[in-house]
């Protein structure tokens, strides 16, 4: 897809102060009136909150990755509204669909590092056979703090891969899982270093926040990549849309890599989403082809 290019840097946005001053006055109004409620009622269970399943297949795939699945959370963005407890209907989802493998693809907090607080007791009721497993998105770096941040949730059972990679074995090969710093404001990016656990044979799932460093991944046994950042457009109308940024789509096939986009769970500025509904991605793998 045109819009997403190899490169790992991409530039960080800085909001002017007039928008900064409207998008907190806007979420004090919100929540001062029953926002969190409102947006965990509507957006935090069934019906609103979805479940998007994806598959990958590949004729190589090791017999103990046939079957093998992962659930993806991202994008929570706890503060004004999502806060203790209302993450639960999502944590029991999740767990119901039994995956080998949860991960967080970034944007825990919205404001501040003490926001993430705020959900690790929920996040850390995650059940999967291979733990959890997460990147940090552009919001987490706030005060740079994200070494605090991770290391707390490290004590929580939940690893934050920072250029960093997880080797799973399993029957007649392994999976390693690939996690980069996010592509805004991380202080570096090294694939290289995230890839050290990548033996020969071995397959690859990638992690990465912003979509715009998917095209990096691209090589003959990398499963695909799992990234949010965009909320679906949070509010997808034509005028709307333009606030986040741009939504390269949900789907996106570079080659034989196949690029999944989280619409995620949190929201930013108002308690309201629109033709972007709160999803769960499950993707299963497949040996074979599709």
């Amino acid at each position: 897809m045109e819009s997403l290019r190899p490169n790992l840097r991409v530039a960080a946005r800085r909001h002017s102060l007039v928008r900064r001053v409207l998008v907190r006055s806007c979420e004090a109004f919100a929540v001062a009136l029953g926002g969190r409620a409102l947006y965990r009622s509507r957006h935090l269970r069934p019906p609103g909150l979805r479940v998007r399943r994806e598959r990958v297949a590949h004729p190589e795939l090791p017999r103990g990755l046939h079957g093998f699945r992962v659930v993806q959370l991202s994008d929570i963005h706890a503060g004004p509204f999502v806060r203790q407890g209302d993450l639960s209907a999502v944590i029991e989802l999740a767990n119901s669909l039994a995956p080998d493998l949860a991960v967080l693809t970034g944007d825990l907090i919205t404001h501040t590092t003490e926001e993430a607080e705020l959900v690790r007791e929920d996040l850390a009721q995650l059940r999967a056979k291979h733990g959890t497993l997460g990147v940090f998105g552009n919001h987490d770096y706030r005060g740079r703090r994200e070494g605090e941040l991770a290391a707390r949730w490290a004590a929580s059972g939940m690893r934050f891969l920072r250029n960093e990679g997880v080797r799973i074995e399993v029957e007649d090969g392994a999976l390693c899982v690939v996690g980069v710093e996010d592509l805004e404001e991380a202080r570096s990016i090294d694939l290289q270093a995230a890839r050290a656990c990548v033996r020969p044979g071995d397959f690859e799932l990638a992690l990465c926040h912003n979509p715009q460093g998917a095209p990096a991944f691209v090589r003959e046994r990398c499963l695909a990549v799992l990234c949010g950042h965009t909320h679906g457009s949070q509010l997808d109308l034509p005028l709307l849309r333009r606030a986040g940024p741009a939504h390269p789509g949900a789907r996106i096939e570079l080659g034989s890599l196949r690029v999944f986009v989280s619409r995620g769970l949190g929201s930013i500025g108002l308690p309201l989403r629109i033709g972007a509904p709160t999803e769960l991605v499950v993707l299963d793998f497949e040996r074979g082809t599709l």
